[in-house]
């Protein structure tokens, strides 16, 4: 037998040796750097292979009224969801299921593309499914591999009352909306976040947290049961916020502005609480329920009477003659003004080559601040503003929380205008504006715009001596700072009575807004507000006086015209809701 020479040197097996050590020694290493250094992070990535987690809906907290009624809850809905790992045929499936929902396989395969989040992750295809539709589905299961339905909470609103600028709506989140949302990482395609109103600005609240199941899957993806190992989440419904507003006052209300275009805030000096708002015209609050066809969605868009728009917080108006007290104040304030001084009014003014009308013609003779006051002269106030200057009305607009946000507790609260010295110079040129202009602000017109909660602000101020806390809807301790006008007493004295007078005045413009109740005062300011794309605005504002308490009232009426004639009638309707007092205490 033949042998072969060894020709391997002992150095090269003394290599080859440490080479294979060197191996053996690597896997080692890496071995117990897997299994002991890093065995969560490897068993985390093996059980995301082996388990699925699968997150439930929380149902969003409710909002009640001031007596805990119920204005906003949920219920349950069910929606169809797909499993896109699971599928066979996606065309053939999306017409089946069309088939059986009636529905169009074209909005199916958009809803699949704007959920989709992962092959083994459920896909929302539609919701809102009837029980008959859920019944054809069940029937037909075996042909409709990965498809599944499960029950939503969405919102519902049992209540009588629609006030839906004041709720808001809820919208799904998808992609688009996720990355818009500065904590979008909190929500998953197919939650529910607040967009508008009470929903938007205490989401946080009212938002919940997501429940967690975790089931087992084969190696195609399918569970085969729950992962007993993993403790499930149940989910926690948000927390129940709780308003400010009187259900039956707000009823009652609404009745009164079908029909008008304008709005009606109710609110309680003394607290800053809310009782009742309204924005009108206005629209169905379950109208983004559920899904909202292009047809509706164009219609209320294009609506001429903008429904969508929520006029109390959003609508700038010129203010007209109830911003009076202000002129008032300011000649008071920083004038040696004579309140008893007689102007005489003979229906216009004549300043440099401008003439200014009152707006009654004919003029209203001699009178004093508190006649001027009654009979809303604007002649009177034409003359006794020429002793100030539009600096020091700008301030005492200020102070009285005009153009600037009140603080509100709703969203996207317009700010308003009122002009300085600044503004006009910047709008109209150093020599292209004059001191006539202070006297169309003097009767709140020119640039002033006011929105009509800062209206409401600047009546509770004018009821409480200026210390009324911020408006707000919600119940709550911790308030933001609101304005206080410092005034001296005697001010505050000359413009309450005045207001008084124009209630109590043989031809004051606010008589038809005292209700025929012993005990109850009323104090108010009509105005009526030129509108240069229509007929004018009417104006009441005032608060009554009732029981111990104060009840503060803004009404504004789109083209109403004149507001003594037709916007103080309504506020005697509104304060006549109080003669059995109300419970303002906070629960």
């Amino acid at each position: 037998m033949l042998k072969a020479e060894n020709i391997v040197s002992s150095h090269q097996y003394r290599i080859a040796g440490f080479v294979v050590w060197l191996l053996i020694c690597v896997l080692l290493s890496r071995y117990f750097q897997i299994q002991i250094l890093e065995h969560e992070r490897y068993s985390s990535k093996s059980n995301t292979n082996r388990i699925r987690k699968v997150t439930k809906n929380a149902p969003r907290g409710l909002i009640l009224d001031r007596n805990g009624d119920i204005l906003v809850e949920n219920f349950p809905i069910y929606v169809l969801t797909a499993i896109p790992g699971e599928m066979t045929d996606q065309n053939i499936q999306f017409k089946l299921i069309s088939n059986y929902i009636e529905s169009d396989s074209a909005i199916l395969a958009s809803n699949y593309n704007k959920y989709y989040r992962g092959q083994f992750i459920p896909t929302r295809l539609a919701k809102d499914l009837n029980f008959e539709q859920i019944s054809r589905l069940e029937e037909n299961k075996l042909n409709l591999q990965g498809i599944y339905f499960d029950q939503i909470p969405e919102r519902y609103f049992p209540s009588r009352v629609k006030a839906p600028h004041l709720f808001g709506y809820v919208k799904e989140v998808d992609r688009q909306i996720r990355e818009s949302l500065i904590n979008g990482e909190l929500y998953e395609l197919g939650d529910l976040v607040g967009w508008t109103g009470l929903e938007k600005q205490y989401e946080i609240f009212l938002m919940g947290n997501r429940g967690i199941y975790f089931y087992e899957v084969d190696v195609f993806g399918r569970e085969v049961g729950p992962a007993t190992e993993l403790d499930p989440k149940k989910p926690d419904p948000g927390q129940n916020i709780q308003t400010t507003l009187d259900l039956d006052l707000q009823a009652f209300i609404e009745k009164q502005m079908i029909d008008r275009k304008g709005i009606a805030l109710v609110g309680h000096p003394e607290s800053g609480e809310i009782l009742s708002a309204v924005s009108s015209p206005d629209y169905s609050p379950d109208l983004f329920t559920g899904f909202t066809t292009e047809r509706e969605w164009s219609e209320i868009q294009t609506d001429p009477d903008r429904p969508l728009l929520n006029r109390y917080t959003q609508g700038t108006y010129p203010p007209a003659s109830i911003v009076k007290m202000i002129m008032e104040a300011v000649l008071l304030e920083k004038t040696d003004f004579d309140v008893e001084m007689i102007q005489v009014c003979s229906g216009s003014y004549q300043y440099g080559d401008r003439i200014f009308g009152c707006w009654l013609p004919e003029g209203h003779g001699e009178l004093n601040m508190t006649e001027a006051m009654a009979v809303s002269c604007d002649v009177y106030f034409y003359k006794a503003i020429r002793a100030t200057n539009i600096d020091q009305v700008y301030n005492m607009f200020l102070s009285f929380g005009f153009g600037k946000k009140t603080g509100v507790d709703i969203p996207n609260e317009a700010e308003g205008l009122i002009p300085n010295k600044d503004y006009m110079f910047k709008r109209y040129g150093r020599f292209g504006w004059s001191k006539g202009s202070l006297l169309n602000i003097a009767i709140g017109q020119g640039e002033l715009l006011v929105t009509p909660i800062q209206v409401l602000n600047y009546v509770n101020l004018l009821a409480t001596r200026g210390s009324s806390p911020v408006c707000h809807f919600v119940m709550a301790n911790n308030l933001p700072q609101n304005v206080r006008p410092e005034l001296d007493s005697s001010t505050w004295d000359r413009i309450l009575f005045d207001m008084r007078t124009v209630i109590t005045h043989d031809k004051g413009t606010g008589r038809k807004a005292q209700p025929a109740i012993k005990g109850m005062k009323i104090f108010g300011k009509t105005g009526t507000a030129e509108n240069p794309h229509g007929d004018d605005h009417a104006w009441f504002i005032g608060w009554a006086e009732y029981l111990g308490e104060k009840y503060s009232l803004v009404l504004l009426l789109e083209n109403g015209g004149s507001g003594g004639t037709v916007a103080a009638p309504i506020a005697k309707k509104i304060f006549s809701q109080f003669e059995s007092g109300m419970d303002l205490a906070s629960k």
